[in-house]
């Protein structure tokens, strides 16, 4: 909540409501232009590396794709913004335990009551663990950029442990209260596989 400050005059002031451009990144990336005669209208941009693709139809002229440029580019250079400052505000123990809260208010009635829920950088071969007799939950830090939804479905795993220390029915039956459940299990399977495949190591596992 804002202090309340008093007026510092008692001329009547617009109320008419601003117009607030929306903010655009400080610093523009270098934009590879893909041209490609299966494209007929539709116009994409993704980043690869640190560079935007900006994937145009063969067709398209100087004009629109520097229209492009200027309109979209900015918007997806926003957007990874914006995933990165979430990633360093939820990098913290401190966001750890928040998402652990609202996990467990809204999928398991906040039955699951962890005592600590932390980062922890010997989670090697785990995504996560969960000791039922103290409460303190551990989650691997190769999760630290991992989208919010598959990183919520790991620390929702170790909060169902608290309850149910066993994968049997009841289990899984909480832990896939999550909408995207299956979704975040094949996204950690392809990160499991693309890092046990190049120096055959051990696939990571909940």
């Amino acid at each position: 909540m804002s202090p309340f400050r008093s007026p510092r005059n008692t001329q009547p002031r617009n109320t008419q409501p601003r117009h607030t451009e929306p903010q655009l990144p400080s610093e523009m990336p270098e934009v590879i232009v893909q041209r490609s005669a299966r494209r007929k209208k539709t116009v994409s941009a993704h980043f690869s590396g640190e560079s935007v693709i900006l994937a145009v139809p063969q067709s398209a002229t100087r004009r629109e794709v520097e229209q492009w440029k200027t309109t979209l580019v900015p918007k997806i250079v926003a957007k990874r913004e914006r995933a990165q400052r979430n990633a360093r505000r939820r990098s913290t123990d401190d966001g750890l335990w928040r998402m652990a809260q609202e996990l467990s208010a809204n999928y398991l009635d906040g039955k699951a009551r962890p005592t600590e829920v932390k980062w922890s950088s010997r989670q090697n071969t785990r995504w996560g663990s969960a000791t039922p007799s103290t409460g303190v939950i551990r989650i691997s830090t190769r999760l630290a950029t991992v989208p919010d939804w598959v990183l919520e479905t790991v620390v929702l795993h170790e909060l169902v442990h608290l309850l149910e220390a066993h994968h049997n029915d009841r289990f899984w039956s909480l832990a896939r209260r999550h909408p995207k459940a299956n979704d975040a299990a094949q996204f950690l399977d392809g990160v499991a596989w693309a890092d046990a495949n190049p120096r055959g190591g051990p696939a990571a596992t909940v």
